[in-house]
């Protein structure tokens, strides 16, 4: 069966037939070079596939990236008298397939004796993610009894909301389809915090969650279907891809900030002609291009405008979109094909969340963490195992800490938490402002308040931590309600020397059932435009399946109600002569086997 496509030139494939193939140069790779604007990790993920698998030299490769510093949103640094800082983290699950054909191929950075997909691998294998304590409510006593907590009618509403088509949900909001008691249940709170989804965000994005991870239902109220890295997400997985490429010849230029692609656009053919530059001097640095000359471009950004402060001085809300939201702008303005940027850059009060790094100093903070997570930070192991969720946070605060050390060099007595809110403009509970007004240090008061620290010790230990918080304007822009033609495909129709990456590209599988916000949509994007350009013989693996295998859809059933059965209402007499004409078949097995029947 050949599986759909927006573009003839793309093979989806499944199975491992393709996956471990070893690529044969395409035709005419020799006369082609590449441009890729921006560092995030489809640019970098692209520029990888066009060595491995287009085997194009390195030499031939450039990034125009407008920052100092590769990575696009997965960071991770140390700022300069400031502390430790990520403005956020990518969750990962096994299914991953673009991402892990990727990072099977590059040596790993903590140990360069095994691929990155290996010590990821025997990370999560030696030290098994799962939580302990996911909600909590008055300051830090446990909420969550590791359960979903729906019963018959909400399950019900989920599983007809799940196969309602994509045409149904576009441009409409979760609100505008979950009842008031779906939103207000457990199940919204294990989701909305996990994934960052706010009521007004779109209900096609989250139908495709679940879909896309249907296969990790059950691992949803204790975190056991997540797996993170042993260290921080640019070590972990960008400096890789970032050795790779060096390693190869190809060249970084930063301060580039690209403003326009032009375009000749006929009926029969789209080709890029121009990439609009300058460098951070202001100097005119644009290029001419060729149809041999292959364009990535990374319109928009969910990290785009991110506001630093420190333990004194708040986060700015920087709510104008310049930067790679001003580039696509102009790029539309040349095609209806090249999406709708506005609809996803034009409302910052809705697209917008705060974190802050926190980094404890001593271990007096850590105790009290420890009496929440049922672990010591300082074991290296996995400690909250996931975000954990102040369910009475005015601000609805999660935090998070990874293992630790988290960061290369990092104090053996530090310990770094993550914390961020989703309601940014509202006052909090401790501190009687909203979040997007506070410094560090009153965002870590906050935090310590929820977290259990008696209100006459909070300023002291507030004063053992140092915090640098992040506002993002557009963090969740990727999950405004949308419809069709908002996002332009990873290569739009009759595009010959050109294509879209990222969150706000729409991949070429027909219909899409891959989920942004995922360094694995990105990585998608990249394999996509790659083959497609370059010619590679090899297909791109489809989307794990999950939704189509009628066992992860009973398992899913069942874990929504929390092992209890389906009860189905029908006539005493209808239900025994449907159970006879199962009897002794393969399908009464399946439903005995996942607690149907």
């Amino acid at each position: 069966m050949k599986l759909k496509t927006h573009d003839d030139r793309l093979t989806l494939t499944h199975g491992t037939y393709h996956s471990l193939v070893n690529a044969r140069k395409p035709k005419g790779i020799e006369e082609k070079q590449a441009y890729l604007i921006g560092t995030g990790i489809g640019a970098l993920a692209a520029g990888c596939f066009l060595i491995r698998d287009a085997h194009m030299e390195g030499s031939k490769i450039t990034f125009l990236e407008q920052l100092d510093i590769p990575g696009g949103s997965l960071d991770g640094a140390i700022r300069q008298n400031a502390g430790y800082v990520a403005r956020g983290g990518r969750e990962m699950g096994h299914c991953f397939e673009v991402l892990w054909s990727l990072f099977s191929s590059l040596p790993s950075t903590e140990d360069p004796s095994m691929t990155v997909l290996d010590h990821f691998f025997y990370t999560n294998y030696d030290d098994p993610n799962f939580s302990n304590c996911r909600i909590t409510k008055n300051q830090g006593e446990r909420y969550d009894n590791g359960k979903f907590n729906l019963g018959q009618d909400l399950a019900k509403e989920l599983a007809f909301f799940v196969a309602m088509s994509d045409d149904q949900l576009e441009n409409k909001s979760i609100e505008d389809i979950f009842s008031d008691e779906l939103l207000n249940s457990d199940f919204w709170t294990y989701w909305r915090t996990m994934f960052a989804f706010e009521n007004w965000h779109s209900a096609l994005e989250m139908k495709l969650y679940m879909n896309r991870f249907i296969h990790h239902v059950g691992g949803l109220p204790d975190l056991s279907a997540l797996q993170f890295s042993r260290h921080d997400q640019f070590t972990s997985f960008v400096l890789p891809m970032v050795k790779y490429l060096e390693e190869h010849g190809a060249k970084f230029q930063y301060g580039v900030t690209v403003n326009n692609v032009e375009f000749s656009i006929t009926n029969e053919k789209k080709a890029a002609k121009k990439i609009v530059a300058v460098d951070k001097n202001g100097k005119d640095i644009s290029i001419d291009l060729t149809e041999n000359d292959l364009v990535f471009i990374t319109n928009g950004s969910m990290t785009e405008g991110s506001g630093y402060g420190d333990d004194n001085t708040p986060a700015p809300f920087n709510k104008e979109p310049g930067g790679c939201w001003t580039l696509w702008k102009n790029i539309a303005a040349q095609s209806e094909e090249f999406g709708r940027p506005e609809k996803f850059c034009s409302d910052p009060e809705k697209s917008n969340w705060e974190s802050c790094t926190v980094t404890c100093h001593d271990e007096r903070v850590p105790k009290y963490i420890e009496k929440i997570t049922k672990r010591s930070p300082y074991t290296g192991r996995t400690v909250t195992g996931g975000i954990i969720t102040a369910i009475d946070s005015s601000w609805l605060t999660s935090w998070t800490i990874n293992r630790q050390e988290q960061y290369y060099g990092q104090p053996e007595k530090d310990v770094i938490v993550w914390v961020y809110g989703l309601f940014s403009d509202i006052p909090g509970d401790y501190i009687k402002k909203p979040m997007r007004d506070c410094t560090g240090k009153e965002i870590t008061k906050e935090w310590l308040y929820h977290l259990g620290v008696p209100e006459n010790e909070i300023e002291e230990l507030a004063d053992s931590c140092t915090a640098v918080p992040v506002m993002m304007p557009f963090i969740t822009s990727q999950f405004m309600v949308r419809e069709s033609g908002d996002r332009p495909y990873v290569v739009p129709k009759n595009a010959v020397n050109f294509a879209f990456l990222g969150q706000f590209a729409e991949t070429l599988d027909d219909p899409g059932r891959d989920t942004v916000f995922t360094i694995e949509y990105s990585g998608r994007t990249a394999m996509e435009a790659v083959y497609v350009l370059t010619g590679v013989e090899k297909g791109v693996p489809e989307v794990f399946g999950s939704r189509y295998d009628i066992r992860y859809l009973l398992n899913a059933g069942t874990c929504l109600l929390d092992g209890e059965k389906f009860e189905m209402h029908l006539p005493p007499l209808t239900k025994r002569k449907i159970l006879k004409q199962l009897a002794g078949t393969d399908i009464e097995v399946l439903l005995k086997e996942h607690g149907i029947l």
